[in-house]
């Protein structure tokens, strides 16, 4: 069987290839960009028809499956190929299945569009055609989400519980954490939210992490 990531580490490929690290499992890394149009090409298109990466193809016994939606491909790793043991990223109850859905989802639809916002406005994009108007709103709006996530993580803290679903870093974490990274530039913003900063700091510190940025 062989599992194949496509993707660069500098794109939400980051979450399929961090969720990969972290288990060991072993992949092939197909490296390929969002740019020139790597990912229009009919063969691309036949893996994932809207032409976005990541894309996962396990080839297993049974067929191939294809996923596609960077949280759907880190999910799927982290159940498919990751032991329910209490002790790895896997989810290893029904609480923290529930946890990892429901913060994974939420980091899509309540932090993604405003983070990625900010870093583009505030880091990525070349200074002539930054809007600091447009970080400065999407900064605003994160306000209340980031005040969501504050409270929840102490409350985990409250219970002796470091982390998002449990007291182990799980992929509830490496889905989160890659969306609320793009938050950094915004040093201010995370100064008044000091338990999301502290549990992003230790996050990013993950070998697997810093072994995933390298990744072209």
């Amino acid at each position: 069987m062989t599992l194949k990531i496509y993707g660069m580490g500098a794109s939400r490929a980051a979450r399929p290839l961090w969720a990969a690290l972290e288990l060991g499992v072993p992949f092939e890394h197909i490296a390929m960009t969002y740019k020139a149009g790597a990912t229009r090409t009919p063969e691309f298109l036949a893996l994932n028809p809207n032409g976005h990466i990541p894309v996962v193809v396990d080839e297993r016994a049974d067929g191939a499956v294809t996923v596609w939606e960077s949280m759907a491909c880190a999910l799927y790793i982290a159940r498919v190929h990751g032991q329910a043991d209490g002790q790895s990223i896997t989810p290893a109850s029904p609480r923290e299945e529930a946890e990892a859905l429901r913060w994974t989802f939420w980091a899509v639809t309540e932090l993604e569009k405003d983070a990625l916002t900010v870093l583009m406005h505030r880091m990525a994009m070349p200074e002539d055609q930054r809007k600091p108007e447009l970080a400065d709103q999407a900064e605003s709006r994160l306000k209340v989400p980031l005040a969501v996530l504050e409270q929840h993580l102490q409350a985990q803290h409250a219970k002796g519980e470091a982390y998002l679903a449990a007291n182990r870093f799980t992929v509830a974490d490496v889905c989160v954490a890659s969306v609320a990274s793009w938050i950094r530039p915004a040093p201010g913003l995370l100064a008044q939210h000091p338990a999301v900063a502290a549990w992003m700091k230790v996050c990013l510190e993950r070998p697997a992490h810093k072994r995933m940025r390298a990744m072209k």
